[in-house]
């Protein structure tokens, strides 16, 4: 350890020591306060003051260190030269020698047909739908819509399984969510697509809270839930709000062949061209 770290390493310890002493007496001087008896009240608070005055004594000692410390502990100790490093012989670069032949890069082929990301339109109500709106209320723009969750039986809301991949066949689809800030006799609307074809819409006012549970369902026969990915879109006056899918796997049903009558020849009298009457 040389002279100036010494010297930081007492001014800590100084500092330090001077808290704690001074911390001892101002805890004896509050305590003598306390005390019944004069006599001993002076005493303890002569000895608490004087505590302090030596927590004093230390910190002006150790200012004293910071300012003087060095200086001083130099005049005594002169600092020793220190023999300087002598510098090593620097290797001199080599020749480096440069290539003579630059090779030419090679033609890189350029695909034929470039892949063009498709456009993923933006939902819209097809304006044979819009003619059928009823209400003249103009929708809230900061009304919310919580993401779709599909399921076969909505009817306890709190209390239902979700999935996006069902299996054919199916006659029913209720499509679940959470909403807020709606307003009454609004219009809105629930679109129902199968691969890109709208096959069932819903549009009528709002009849609902301002807040809450809300669904949208489909009940139809087993022809019409053809396997393939439906969507399902929310509505608010033109405003989409949210879009869900969910996925119908399994074969087509089929349908089942209703039998036809087939006409029955009337019983005829021989020698008779009419025949009986019923």
């Amino acid at each position: 350890m040389d002279i100036r770290a010494g010297i930081i390493a007492t001014i800590v310890f100084s500092v330090i020591g001077a808290l704690l002493v001074f911390r001892s007496g101002y805890r004896a001087w509050l305590s003598a306060r306390r005390l019944t008896f004069y006599r001993i009240k002076q005493q303890r608070e002569r000895a608490g003051l004087f505590t302090i005055l030596v927590a004093f004594l230390i910190l002006s000692f150790a200012v004293l260190l910071f300012f003087y410390g060095e200086p001083v502990a130099y005049r005594y100790f002169p600092p020793s030269l220190t023999p300087s490093l002598t510098p090593t012989i620097t290797l001199s670069p080599t020749i480096t020698l440069s290539p003579t032949i630059t090779l030419t890069p090679t033609i890189t082929d350029t695909p034929s047909v470039t892949d063009t990301p498709t456009i993923t339109p933006t939902p819209f109500v097809p304006p044979a739908i819009e003619a059928l709106f009823e209400s003249n209320v103009t929708p809230n723009p900061n009304a919310i819509f919580s993401q779709l969750q599909f399921t076969l039986n909505c009817s306890d809301f709190y209390n239902f399984t979700s999935a996006t991949v069902f299996q054919a066949p199916i006659d029913y689809m209720c499509a679940v969510f959470t909403y807020d800030q709606m307003l009454p006799d609004v219009q809105w609307t629930a679109l129902w697509h199968r691969d890109g074809q709208l096959v069932h819409y819903e549009t009528i006012p709002w009849d609902g809270q301002t807040g809450g549970f809300g669904f949208a369902e489909w009940q139809a026969g087993y022809s019409d839930f053809q396997p393939g990915t439906y969507e399902v879109q929310i509505f608010v006056g033109l405003e989409w709000k949210v879009v869900g899918q969910f996925l119908l796997e399994g074969d087509a049903p089929t349908p089942v062949p209703t039998p036809s009558p087939t006409p029955t020849s009337e019983p005829v009298l021989p020698g008779a061209e009419t025949p009986l009457p019923n």
